[in-house]
């Protein structure tokens, strides 16, 4: 009989298979379009510390007075990462001035085995990012694997090499508290500009 860990794993990929987004129920928090319940506060973001495309280290506490946007990607994933990361850089080109000096942008690797700084930093060159305002992180497996369950992210290895996870971007405020997160990637690009210009904005 499977354990109940691996029994979860099992049906994470299954759910993969299915429909290419992972659902982690104890911490999601779907995005709501009515005005009055958008940007909830979820909780206060978990803070880490991790090493950058430029062999820096970065932490959430770090970036403490800007609105982050942390999602978890892999340089190798052939389809949703880097869908999602070039949607990411179409709004960091909107962003302005904003961007960088308010606003950052934090892309984790589930797969840090392979996506050295060296990889991460030509990945981003590839897809557009501004490395003024965003940072792909890496770390060992342990600290990255602690960081993306606790930010509901769960990661599995898939038969085929691949890396099997939820893809969920989280946008922390000012503050260090968890607003709202966006699952898979064809989540509304202007709504999700306006969300980050909105909490730059608040009181």
């Amino acid at each position: 009989m499977l354990g109940s860990g691996m029994s979860m794993l099992l049906l994470l990929a299954a759910l993969v298979l299915m429909s290419g987004v992972l659902v982690w129920p104890p911490l999601v928090q779907a995005h709501e379009t009515a005005h009055e319940q958008r940007l909830p506060t979820i909780g206060a973001a978990p803070d880490f510390a991790l090493t950058s495309q430029d062999g820096a280290q970065v932490t959430l506490r770090g970036l403490r007075g800007k609105v982050v946007a942390v999602t978890f990607i892999y340089t190798s994933c052939p389809d949703v990462c880097p869908m999602l990361t070039d949607k990411m850089a179409r709004v960091q080109d909107e962003l302005g001035a904003d961007f960088g000096s308010k606003i950052a942008f934090l892309s984790i690797t589930v797969d840090p085995e392979h996506d050295t700084p060296e990889v991460l930093k030509e990945y981003a060159e590839v897809l557009d990012a501004d490395l003024a305002g965003w940072s792909f992180l890496t770390g060992t497996q342990a600290a990255v694997r602690e960081v993306a369950h606790r930010y509901g992210v769960a990661v599995a290895p898939a038969v085929d090499g691949q890396v099997d996870h939820t893809l969920l971007t989280t946008l922390v405020d000012r503050q260090g508290k968890m607003r709202v997160q966006y699952l898979g990637y064809r989540f509304d690009e202007e709504e999700f500009r306006h969300d980050l210009l909105d909490l730059v904005n608040e009181p």
